[in-house]
């Protein structure tokens, strides 16, 4: 039998109004993790939050510890006793406990949901994918940013919607909040 563990990944005030590195809709994205997370939490099944710390924070002076960009945003605040691992990678899975409390656990299904799109909900689906696990992502409970290259610029929709048409292509499968709770 397969037993499903929510990854929420970086929900944290740095990529919301005032944030150091706002993305696009982050409040829409973290009502929906909100969702997804009272699911979890109703269920008694796994949870780890995720919260990422610069490691080098003179380099890149955002999610310093000691700052209020670094909180996890209060729409997704964990509760008593919820795992929060904390990262310095885009990869949740790099030099945390994650894989071993998804072990622990005996997890063969990971949800995800977080900030940013492309970068760590992509890198933590397709690492998670690689240790074995099956993954869905909730479209709608992640958000990006505009991103520049090449003197163009993409927007944060297109962004996000090509990283997650991407990852469905062979990492996981993508549904939106009402979707995943509908089953």
């Amino acid at each position: 039998m397969s037993k499903k563990a929510l990854i929420v990944i970086d929900i944290q005030n740095e990529y919301f109004e005032n944030g150091a590195l706002e993305l696009v809709n982050p409040v829409a994205a973290s009502l929906n993790a909100r969702k997804i997370l009272e699911h979890f939490r109703s269920n008694n099944l796994p949870i780890a939050h995720i919260q990422h710390v610069s490691a080098n924070p003179e380099a890149m002076p955002i999610f310093v510890k000691g700052t209020n960009g670094i909180k996890i945003h209060e729409n997704v605040k964990p509760l008593d006793g919820e795992n929060v691992f904390q990262k310095f990678y885009p990869n949740s899975f790099r030099e945390t406990g994650l894989l071993d409390y998804l072990k622990e656990n005996d997890v063969t299904e990971v949800v995800i949901a977080g900030m940013m799109t492309h970068m760590c909900v992509d890198a933590t689906t397709r690492a998670a994918f690689d240790f074995g696990y099956q993954c869905t992502v909730i479209g709608d409970a992640c958000a990006s940013r505009d991103l520049e290259i090449n003197g163009k610029t993409v927007k944060a929709d297109d962004v996000h919607h090509a990283f997650l048409a991407a990852l469905a292509f062979f990492y996981a499968e993508i549904k939106n909040t009402e979707e995943f709770l509908s089953i």
